[in-house]
């Protein structure tokens, strides 16, 4: 996940943003983190590269990433709303409830749990996001 993606300054372009010094520091707050992140996360982080960054300019980004594809939000056991770099393909989501870590996983073998949902519920599935919560290994070693 991490490494400064300049195709994301790219897409931002041709959906017609300015790539302003603010709007670049959000996008290489979210690229380089392996964390999912709170918006107040990402104000922080990108803060550091540039100072004059408002929190308003913060969830404008954000909002804009996740129209554009960038991004995913995603729920966070403390209760608030994070995002993360958007998945590749098939894949769901790991989140450390400790440090929030977030890593992204492979889950084509999911299939048949969502017939037997589909088939209890009468539900036609057309999509679906998972996210699953527990302890990553660092966060386990140091308890």
């Amino acid at each position: 996940m991490p490494g400064t993606d300049g195709n994301w300054f790219e897409i931002l372009h041709k959906s017609g943003c300015r790539l302003t010094a603010p709007r670049r520091a959000v996008v290489e707050a979210l690229v380089d983190s392996l964390h999912a992140l709170t918006p107040v996360d990402v104000f922080d982080a990108a803060r550091k590269d540039c100072p004059g960054l408002g929190l308003v300019s913060v969830y404008r980004t954000l909002e804009k990433l996740e129209e554009l594809g960038l991004v995913q939000r995603v729920h966070l056991t403390r209760g608030c709303q994070g995002f993360v770099r958007a998945a590749n393909g098939h894949q769901h989501l790991l989140i450390c409830t400790n440090c929030g870590k977030a890593v992204l996983f492979e889950g084509d073998k999911l299939e048949p749990l969502f017939n037997i949902v589909s088939k209890n519920t009468g539900f036609q599935i057309d999509s679906h996001w998972l996210q699953v919560f527990g302890l990553c290994n660092a966060c386990r070693s140091d308890s």
